[in-house]
């Protein structure tokens, strides 16, 4: 099928769609749970040749990862679908009302955003987690998936239409673009007639790729090079753990550590503590010359290096002069996703928190918690890294917007 053509599909259910029950849209994400675990081992055969794929092509250990399925994580994405549909539906929440002098009544009320574009890299659980927040946002959505997850992608989208055509509804409110030609990608993009946002959710080459050529608005959801800083007030012996999770809990993800600053001021001390721990846990340290002085086993780091992302066993350490170093080096290298702050400083807290130019800003615990299901979101879109019109995780109220209801009896403007 042709790119316009499913696009034009979608936009036409998701048209009625917005009018459909919360009942009803449960009904299809629980459905779409039951399939999804029935046909668990199809699944996983299906991503064995994703990954014996992206293996031949010579993707590395991080992308494998991403791109992997487990009975775990099958059961991590069925516990994500019952998290929505306990949910509130946000379509019709009366954001506002008030009355008007001359009698009018104003109301904002959520509505469905439309047609919902998303492009992904390597996770294949991002074609459930978007479709089931479109679905009980009440928006239609086209995914596009990248080669090496076609065959996993497949399977999952196939429960989610199933599901859709059993509760009377149509599978083409779930649009999928499965033609391995790139070009595909870029007349997607082209589709702002049908489309009404696009959402990237990859590194920063698809992000700007999509940011380039879209047509359509974007909701950037980027990667992540994130920051810890231990200020002198830190407890040192609660920030191991802290530090060793955001790292090592899982490397591959966009919240995960990438870069620990340490002030000066504890920096003899707590180096070659924080070192050796890291270096047990099994991760490649790189720092600065001072950090080296500090801690022999410490490849040196290149000062272009502080902007990059791993994705890996990989961590960059830096000793810093001051909160406001720390800050300013975070603002320069970071990618306004998630970054904290180890201290016991309130006023501390309190300028790290405003001056931090991030999505999601921690104090005193793992970055990693910057995801819908653990905030409370149930699945997400993505981490939005951008500010309009949402930032951070994107969850169902960020997939609405708003429309001004107005109820006269014949008021006429003068």
């Amino acid at each position: 099928m042709l790119v316009k053509e499913i696009c034009e599909r979608t936009k036409l259910q998701a048209n009625t769609f917005a009018g459909v029950g919360t009942q009803v849209k449960n009904n299809v994400l629980i459905r779409a749970k039951e399939l999804m675990l029935e046909k668990s081992d199809e699944i996983l055969l299906a991503n064995k040749k994703d990954i014996e794929k992206a293996e031949q092509n010579g993707r590395n250990a991080a992308f494998i990862d991403r791109l992997a399925l487990n009975q775990n994580r099958i059961k991590q994405m069925a516990e994500g679908l019952d998290a929505i549909v306990a949910l509130s539906d946000p379509v019709g929440e009366i954001v506002e009302e008030y009355v008007l002098p001359n009698g009018l009544k104003v109301k904002r009320v959520r509505a469905p955003l439309g047609v919902i574009g998303i492009i992904f890299e390597a996770r294949p659980n991002v074609s459930i987690d978007a479709a089931a927040l479109c679905i009980k946002s009440g928006n239609g959505v086209v995914l596009r998936g990248s080669r090496e997850c076609v065959h996993s992608v497949g399977m999952l989208v196939g429960c989610i239409k199933t599901a859709l055509e059993e509760n009377g509804l149509s599978g083409d409110l779930v649009g999928l673009i499965e033609s391995q030609d790139r070009e595909a990608t870029a007349e997607m993009l082209r589709e702002n007639k049908y489309i009404d946002v696009v959402i990237p959710r990859g590194g920063e080459g698809l992000k700007k790729v999509v940011l380039a050529n879209a047509t359509m608005p974007v909701i950037a959801s980027a990667g992540g090079n994130c920051h810890i800083y231990v200020a002198p007030s830190a407890d040192l012996e609660m920030a191991i753990p802290i530090i060793l999770n955001a790292k090592t809990q899982r490397p591959s993800t966009c919240n995960a550590l990438e870069t620990l600053l340490i002030d000066k001021k504890v920096a003899e001390e707590f180096v070659p503590i924080v070192c050796s721990a890291l270096e047990t846990a099994k991760v490649q340290l790189r720092g600065t010359s001072d950090i080296k002085a500090l801690y022999e086993n410490v490849n040196l780091v290149e000062e272009d290096e502080f902007s990059r992302e791993y994705d890996d066993m990989i961590i960059k350490i830096k000793v810093i002069d001051g909160l406001d170093n720390a800050i300013a080096h975070i603002n320069k290298y970071g990618t306004n996703h998630s970054d904290c702050i180890l201290t016991q400083d309130e006023s501390e807290i309190e300028k790290f928190t405003k001056e931090v130019d991030s999505s999601a800003v921690y104090v005193n615990t793992s970055t990693r918690f910057t995801d819908g299901f653990e905030l409370g979101l149930g699945a997400e879109m993505g981490i939005s890294t951008q500010k309009l019109h949402v930032r951070g995780p994107i969850g169902l109220k960020e997939l609405t917007s708003v429309k001004y209801v107005v109820k006269g009896n014949g008021q006429l403007r003068k």
